[in-house]
């Protein structure tokens, strides 16, 4: 006779772990649909970029962590999801070379110089972008059309400018509905941004499907969705406050939301966990403050983007909420140094 023991313990009631290159993986794995519909919008052109920006951060990730004599580390993903995103925030038509450029920026000044990752203060993406946007502000502003005929048969003839060459202008500038308001006041129906069916980064393709990959991370636990959800009510809330004062000049929140890479910057980047507070009063506050950053910048800034800038500000202020809003060690008046 089998005699069946009731094991009690005390909680925490651990299943099983799950590690950096499971929550890493599974990012990719959210944010392969995304890439396949920016291939499918742009064709051979948008692949080539994805490709570069991620081999250029795989590969300086590698080479880094040789010369500092320690074991590689692109087994855990967060290279390859570097690589991506910095991949879908560019035009389908930027030289290649700039895209490689941008990968080793990314991963050695926005990873490694703060020490690997779980260190990083910024997004390491959106520091590559933002070094890109500085020191090529032509061809990044620069488009491709999207469902071109052609596009699965012939490349850009951009995209492989040789380096420190002038890239050849076979696209056109301030064509993405952001730039469209901005300057000449024309809006582009809310259907054809969330389905993808219009021009800018290679990431700016269908809404729809960024926040299903979203969905699927928040569901398994792999991403806080009080982030998204807090940057998205902020930016609608704001924007439409604007739109009941004068819908003449400010545009519908509708169009707010699915524009540009707002939706990619506030589901895959703002939700970067090493950037993102740890209290969730804090990612609150963090979302908010990205929120409204990104409707003053779109507004009244002299860009008609502002999601970069928004979530790299609100990366660097992320300390100071941590301190903010400390929680109080259970039993006494003291507050928790949570990130000593």
């Amino acid at each position: 006779m089998f005699k069946k023991t009731l094991n009690i313990s005390t909680s925490p009631h651990l299943v099983r772990g799950i590690g950096t290159n499971d929550i890493m993986r599974n990012v990719v794995w959210a944010l392969v649909p995304v890439a396949m519909y920016a291939v499918y919008s742009f064709g051979l052109s948008a692949l080539l970029i994805l490709v570069t920006s991620m081999a250029a951060c795989v590969l300086t990730e590698h080479v880094l962590a040789r010369y500092s004599k320690k074991e590689t580390t692109i087994s855990d993903w967060s290279a390859v999801i570097t690589g991506l995103l910095l991949g879908l925030t560019l035009p389908p038509n930027f030289p290649l070379w700039m895209a490689f450029l941008g990968g080793i920026i990314s991963i050695a000044l926005g990873k490694f110089a703060f020490g690997g990752l779980g260190y990083n203060v910024f997004n390491p993406a959106l520091v590559g972008r933002a070094f890109l946007q500085a020191a090529f502000p032509v061809a990044i502003t620069t488009w491709f059309p999207v469902y071109a005929p052609e596009r699965f048969s012939t490349v850009s003839a951009a995209t492989f400018t040789l380096p420190f060459l002038e890239p050849a202008t076979d696209g056109f500038t301030g064509a993405t509905p952001l730039s469209a308001f901005k300057f000449d006041h024309v809006t582009t129906s809310t259907s054809d941004l969330a389905l993808g069916l219009i021009t800018g980064s290679t990431g700016e393709t269908c809404a729809v499907l960024i926040v299903l990959g979203g969905v699927y991370l928040a569901a398994r636990n792999m991403m806080n969705w009080r982030i998204p959800v807090s940057i998205l009510a902020t930016v609608y809330a704001l924007s439409g406050i604007l739109y009941m004062v004068d819908s003449q000049i400010y545009p519908s929140p509708d169009f707010m939301l699915f524009s540009g890479g707002l939706m990619l910057g506030a589901v895959f980047m703002a939700t970067d966990m090493v950037g993102s507070p740890i209290t969730s009063v804090g990612i609150w506050i963090y979302g908010a403050v990205i929120g409204l950053l990104v409707v003053v910048i779109r507004i009244w800034g002299g860009l008609p983007e502002g999601v970069m800038y928004a979530i790299l500000l609100g990366n660097a202020l992320t300390p100071h909420i941590d301190n903010l809003v400390r929680p109080r060690v259970y039993g006494t008046g003291k507050t928790m140094d949570i990130r000593e």
